[in-house]
């Protein structure tokens, strides 16, 4: 199926939806307007609602036939804390906050699609339409793991999309295997003992630590790392000091580290606190690490990546779903559903034109033209995986 004309019919009403959530974002666990409408609109549809999971979650249950099959579809919810800059009649009203990563869109397509199934019922099983807070802040999903989700809203397969304006509208892309990183933070504080600026000798400088410390993490990629395996160690912060003629008790160096393969993950944990402890001992200075692991890497089940992009297909046609692109090294908290059930996060175009404002840029704005896409697409992947033909074959 392309595009559904029943999905294509309500554009408009799409459209205003997701302006709507645009113009009043909420941030990690402060979805409780943005809950609000997704609940009553899926409630007017004739769907279980569920509410509290991860605080603000809703899932909405659709079931149809007699067949034992269940899929889990996810959108996200949350915005940034970030002021938008755009001009557009919807921007943002929340001064510090906006949707800049596209999840106003993601929502309202999941909407479109929990409405056409509703209405439609050409399915034999059990949907469940999983909205998620906090996926920013790399939280939200294993909050609603916590919270029994599973448990009480059993899949046998999770399913996601995301916007993206690198690829052109009427594109879409998914492989096997890893399609984005691990995102873990470290922050070292290094103590020292201060001194005069001219009596260097006195004290036990924690700067020149501090950058022994960025050299030698450099080389934990380069020389720990096989060359064949991606990984990034990035040092973003470092602190030290406030006057120019004393040297300071403490510096502090922050990082943020992205790989894509569990065991290099480990590894690179690992060889840092190694490197922690020996310039502590080297240099007589103290070092506390915190290291922070946020969200596991997403990684597509083969089977699951391959109905993904069969449904994509369908929508978009298969010259224009792409299976070979390569991982890219920013993170997405579905990798937490995905690391205790089977399943697939698909990108989708939203692309107008090479110069499109990116993802999380202050006046990046999700690309309208697309919802129909999404919305037909999950609507597809649903029929597709829970016909009435393989409900009634099995029974």
């Amino acid at each position: 199926m392309p595009v559904q004309p029943a999905i294509a019919a309500r554009h408009e009403e799409l459209t205003a939806w997701r302006r709507d959530f645009h113009a009043h974002p909420e941030t990690a666990f402060e979805e409780t307007r943005t809950s609000d409408l997704v609940a009553e609109r899926l409630e007017s549809w004739g769907l279980e609602v569920h509410r509290g999971l991860g605080g603000t979650g809703v899932v909405g249950v659709l079931r149809a036939g007699n067949g034992t099959g269940s899929l889990g579809l996810r959108a996200d919810m949350d915005a940034l804390p970030m002021q938008e800059e755009a001009d557009t009649p919807h921007r943002s009203t929340i001064p510090g906050k906006m949707h800049a990563c596209g999840h106003d869109g993601h929502t309202t397509m999941l909407l479109g699609a929990a409405r056409y199934l509703a209405e439609t019922r050409n399915f034999n099983g059990a949907v469940h339409f999983i909205f998620q807070p906090a996926e920013e802040a790399g939280g939200g999903a294993k909050r609603m793991i916590e919270d029994g989700l599973f448990e009480k809203f059993p899949c046998d397969e999770v399913f996601a999309i995301h916007n993206t304006p690198k690829l052109p509208v009427g594109v879409a892309s998914v492989h096997a295997g890893p399609m984005l990183a691990a995102v873990d933070a470290m922050i070292v504080t290094i103590t020292g003992k201060g001194a005069h600026g001219a009596r260097p000798h006195e004290g036990n400088d924690p700067i020149s630590v501090g950058v022994q410390l960025h050299t030698a993490l450099q080389h934990v990629a380069t020389k720990s790392i096989s060359p064949l395996e991606p990984a990034v160690i990035n040092v973003t912060q470092f602190h030290a000091g406030t006057a120019i003629n004393v040297a300071p008790q403490r510096a502090r160096i922050a990082a943020t580290i992205r790989s894509l393969d569990p065991g290099v993950r480990d590894r690179i944990e690992a060889r840092v606190r190694e490197i922690c402890d020996g310039l502590a001992k080297a240099y007589g200075v103290e070092i506390d690490l915190e290291y922070r692991r946020s969200v596991s890497p997403t990684i597509n089940t083969p089977a699951e990546a391959e109905m993904a992009a069969e449904a994509a297909a369908d929508v978009l046609g298969v010259e224009n779903v792409r299976r070979n692109e390569k991982p890219v090294t920013g993170g997405e908290d579905f990798s937490e559903m995905l690391a205790v059930k089977p399943g697939a996060f698909l990108y989708i175009g939203g692309g107008k034109s090479d110069d499109d404002f990116g993802l999380h840029h202050p006046r990046y704005d999700f690309n309208d033209d697309i919802l129909p896409i999404g919305a037909s697409y999950f609507a597809n992947l649903v029929e597709r995986r829970l016909s009435r033909e393989q409900g009634e074959s099995a029974s």
